[in-house]
């Protein structure tokens, strides 16, 4: 299992971001106040403008050394030599993802239920998965395809069983940080927190130190 920073984890949104150029400068202040590592996540793109700006974050990202991981496209993920990619229920299955990227690459995957995790657990010790995202905890309005929401006590109850470090996704933001940290996270994986935000840095450093006090707790 490849060892990751989880803490704070940024899922960036086209939409919220307005686009590539905010996208980066999104992520660039982010890391500057503590996020851990980024996902590029645009659904509604094609895979070409996927790997522009995909690759554009990698460069702007190198000097820092936080991780790109690509949401979903495993080939976007490879052409660009991105850091890693995250699966869901539907996408490409990690067996293969691990096959395609190799041993070195973090792959993460997102289950929401009690059999989700059940399934993942032999991937996980196989060496298929190095993350769980577990969610939605609550409803989001940035994945109108999620699940329905766990809840925070259907959150803890899964993260207790985690073969491997998770983060919490679905309308996480720095006024419930302290309670995922309390119920199991691992870390925190956001996007409007973070995106579309006055001041990304300062939204990155409240949760983070929102996170950090639940877990001293």
């Amino acid at each position: 299992m490849n060892s990751v920073n989880l803490e704070l984890y940024l899922v960036l949104d086209p939409v919220l971001c307005g686009g590539e150029d905010g996208m980066i400068q999104t992520a660039l202040e982010a890391v500057q106040g503590g996020c851990t590592i980024v996902q590029l996540r645009a659904p509604a793109w094609k895979k070409r403008r996927i790997a522009e700006c995909g690759r554009a974050l990698l460069k702007a990202l190198a000097p820092t050394g936080t991780p790109l991981i690509v949401d979903d496209h495993v080939d976007v993920a490879l052409a660009i030599g991105a850091q890693g990619v995250h699966v869901g229920q539907q996408d490409l299955q990690p067996r293969d993802a691990r096959r395609l990227m190799g041993p070195r690459a973090i792959i993460g995957y997102s289950i929401s239920s009690g059999r989700e995790l059940s399934l993942c657990t032999p991937l996980v010790q196989e060496g298929a998965v190095d993350y769980l995202g577990i969610g939605p905890v609550w409803a989001t309005a940035t994945k109108p395809d999620a699940a329905a929401p766990l809840g925070l006590a259907g959150f803890t109850a899964l993260a207790a069983r985690r073969p491997c470090p998770a983060v919490a996704i679905g309308a996480v933001n720095a006024g419930n940080a302290a309670s995922l940290a309390e119920a199991g996270a691992d870390g925190l994986a956001v996007v409007s927190a973070i995106c579309g935000q006055p001041d990304p840095r300062a939204a990155a450093a409240s949760l983070l130190h929102a996170f950090r006090q639940g877990l001293s707790r």
